[in-house]
C-alpha cells in the first residue's frame, strides 16, 4: 500500500458580482502566483474549477466555484498548516486578496487523509 498522501481541500465561492471567467483568471493570475510564495512544504497546489452539468429540476447555481486541493510534503507540515487554518491564521496579504475573489463566509475547508491502494 502506498504511503498515505495529506491534504486540504478548499470549497470556495466567487464574491457576489464577479463573472466565472473573470474570477478564473484572477485566481490563476493573481491569487494564485501571491500563495505560492508562501507554499513552503506544500507539494501540489490545485485549483478544479466546477461546471455543472444541465440537472433536470436544478435551477440554483452550485454552492462552490472551485476545489482548491493544498498537498504536503509529510504530515508534520500538514498539521502545522491544519492549525494555522483552524485559527484563521493567513498573511494579511492573502487575507485582503480574498476579499477581492472570494464570498469568504462560504468557504469551507476540510482535511484529507487519502491512502490509495491502486497498484
Amino acid at each position: 500500500m502506498a504511503e498515505p498522501v495529506y491534504k486540504i481541500l478548499i470549497f470556495l465561492k466567487r464574491r457576489p458580482g464577479m463573472s466565472v471567467p473573470a474570477f478564473r483568471e484572477y485566481y490563476e493570475n493573481t491569487h494564485a502566483k501571491l500563495c505560492e510564495k508562501y507554499a513552503v512544504g506544500l507539494k501540489r497546489y490545485f485549483r478544479r474549477y466546477l461546471d455543472p452539468l444541465p440537472t433536470p429540476g436544478a435551477t440554483e447555481e452550485l454552492p462552490f466555484d472551485v476545489i482548491t486541493e493544498l498537498w504536503f510534503e509529510n504530515r508534520s507540515v500538514f498539521e502545522a498548516m491544519k492549525a494555522f487554518t483552524v485559527r484563521g491564521e493567513l498573511p494579511a496579504d492573502v487575507l485582503a486578496d480574498e476579499e477581492r475573489l472570494f464570498d469568504r463566509p462560504k468557504s469551507r475547508f476540510v482535511m484529507v487523509e487519502e491512502c490509495d491502494s491502486w497498484c
